[in-house]
């Protein structure tokens, strides 16, 4: 049985000094052995939220990664950077990557293949806008990000990856996907992990929900048979995360 993750996305949000007081609040109320806790922090926090977290459940992910090894890539972050301070996963192709920054599929092809080379486990975004969904091609477009993001992944590789259903249309506007759609959704992409990988890679691979995940939805929306957590964007930064996390 697949082990649930729940994974909190900060964005843009807390200084390295909030990271700490944030952390301290949320060690006792995401205490936890039935799930893995993931907190995705900003850069500039991620060995303060590293230090903050020890002898905790709590283990601790970058948002974004470059996949170059080292170069003239100003302002970017390499995989050696984030594995020698110990970060253990990444966020890979967020909505807000691919819209704000140019993120292609290609570019979030290249940062996962890096990400498992350097033992950093990606958790790969996709998801479809509201235009598509209204049109009737959402399967359709998640089957192509899903197969254009693990081109060249190995089947050992891809049970150990996390993919990330969020629907552009309900990140940060507080719609919510039903279970019954996000559900749907979730076994497409099984399915499809299946197809390329055969059932092994898609028994074992992990599936979560993201798009404005409440202390009130997530019982719902986890208890469906293919969907494996969540990723958590603003209830993350506040001690209803806590209840996400316990949330039978």
């Amino acid at each position: 049985m697949r082990k649930k993750i729940i994974a909190g996305n900060w964005k843009m949000n807390k200084t390295p000094s909030e990271t700490v007081t944030l952390i301290d609040e949320l060690k006792p109320l995401v205490a936890t052995d039935e799930a893995d806790v993931v907190f995705c922090v900003p850069a500039v926090s991620l060995t303060t939220a590293i230090e903050a977290a020890k002898g905790s459940n709590i283990q601790i992910g970058a948002q974004n990664m470059y996949y170059e090894e080292s170069g003239a890539y100003t302002g970017e972050v390499a995989p050696g950077m984030l594995t020698d301070i110990g970060v253990k996963y990444v966020i890979v192709g967020h909505s807000e990557r691919r819209e704000y920054f140019a993120e292609t599929d290609v570019t979030v092809n290249k940062k996962v293949l890096k990400a498992f080379e350097h033992g950093i486990t990606p958790i790969i975004c996709c998801g479809e806008s509201l235009t598509q969904r209204e049109q009737g091609v959402t399967i359709d477009f998640i089957r192509q990000q899903i197969k254009i993001a693990f081109l060249n992944v190995t089947p050992e590789q891809a049970k150990t990856a996390v993919i990330a259903y969020e629907p552009i249309w309900a990140i940060g506007t507080g719609k919510v996907a039903t279970a019954g759609q996000a559900q749907e959704v979730c076994k497409a992409i099984r399915d499809c992990i299946a197809e390329i990988y055969g059932d092994a890679a898609a028994v074992a691979i992990r599936i979560q929900y993201g798009g404005s995940v409440t202390a009130d939805s997530a019982a719902e929306l986890f208890s469906q048979p293919d969907i494996d957590g969540g990723l958590v964007g603003g209830a993350s930064l506040k001690p209803d995360f806590g209840r996400i996390v316990n949330y039978k």
